[in-house]
């Protein structure tokens, strides 16, 4: 196969991936910022990444939500939605990363799912954020509504803090999302679909209460019950994403959150803990998602 790539050139996923294909398939890393689209009168629209034409390429595979303005992340899903449209696998299609990228939208999507998520304010004020820390029970933690691997998080129980720092948020346009701070077992579970394929790990941290690995958490091989493969698939349909990472957190009342998905999941930790080799079972869904698509042509 010949598979873009969008991503860094000095990405650690790039080069696993480049490594997993050997000389099987060919891979070539390209640009988000380098996106663009020629569209003629009386001739098909043609959709590159400088003067490379995406429609050349069995898949396109994105492995990094790269900055931009609004404007740039719109016309970057329009691009990879109209070079889906045209016959091209995306990975994962660019509904999916909008809905996963949005955390207010994506816990909508869980919700209508019949997914267990915690309580969920979403709003643009201080009063109305005040209003909902109050109802969330006075102890908080604050998302960037975009955002990934816990970053920008702020966990908040003082209310002279939260107001200080609603007050800031909705001086600077930032819309306030917050869900209450769920006392847990001191780890949650990442379950990493590929397709048919299962990976699990649990993620601890004796020094934060994040269990992100980018914050000094630690991954351990998890075998996961079938309730909680369940609980993942629907997630990941619910977002619309075929390759996903899927976080739950097991509460001490003994119910289990939905906390979010990723669609654009990194699995450097997770291939370390199990000694299992992802990029190749990322390519081979590639690959299986080419061969069908050939198919339904």
């Amino acid at each position: 196969m010949r598979i873009a790539v969008l991503s860094t050139p000095e990405s650690w996923y790039y080069a696993d991936l480049l490594r997993a294909a050997g000389s099987m398939h060919q891979l070539q890393c390209l640009s988000f910022s380098d996106l663009s689209a020629d569209l003629q009168v009386a001739a098909p629209s043609v959709c590159t990444s400088g003067p490379t034409r995406l429609d050349e390429f069995d898949a396109v595979l994105v492995r990094t939500m790269a900055p931009g303005t609004l404007e740039q992340v719109v016309f970057r899903m329009d691009v990879l939605g109209r070079l889906q449209q045209q016959g091209t696998v995306v990975v994962n299609p660019p509904r999916a990363l909008e809905a996963a990228v949005d955390k207010y939208l994506a816990s909508a999507k869980l919700h209508a799912a019949g997914l267990l998520t915690p309580p969920t304010w979403v709003c643009q004020t201080l009063d109305q954020a005040m209003i909902g820390f109050y109802q969330l029970g006075g102890n908080v933690v604050v998302k960037p509504l975009f955002g990934s691997e816990g970053r920008g998080l702020m966990r908040i129980e003082d209310p002279d803090l939260a107001i200080r720092v609603f007050k800031t948020l909705a001086q600077i346009g930032a819309v306030i999302y917050m869900q209450p701070f769920l006392p847990h077992q001191g780890f949650d579970i990442r379950i990493l679909l590929v397709g048919s394929h299962v990976f699990c790990v649990r993620r601890s941290n004796p020094s934060d209460w994040r269990t992100n690995v980018s914050r000094g958490a630690t991954a351990e091989p998890f075998t996961p019950s079938s309730e909680l493969i369940a609980m993942a698939r629907t997630a990941a349909r619910a977002i619309g994403a075929t390759i996903a990472g899927v976080d739950l957190l097991p509460t001490r009342d003994g119910l289990c959150c939905v906390l979010e998905v990723n669609a654009v999941p990194g699995w450097q930790s997770t291939s370390s803990a199990l000694g299992v080799d992802i990029a190749s079972t990322v390519l081979e869904h590639l690959k299986w998602l080419v061969a069908k698509n050939r198919k339904r042509q």
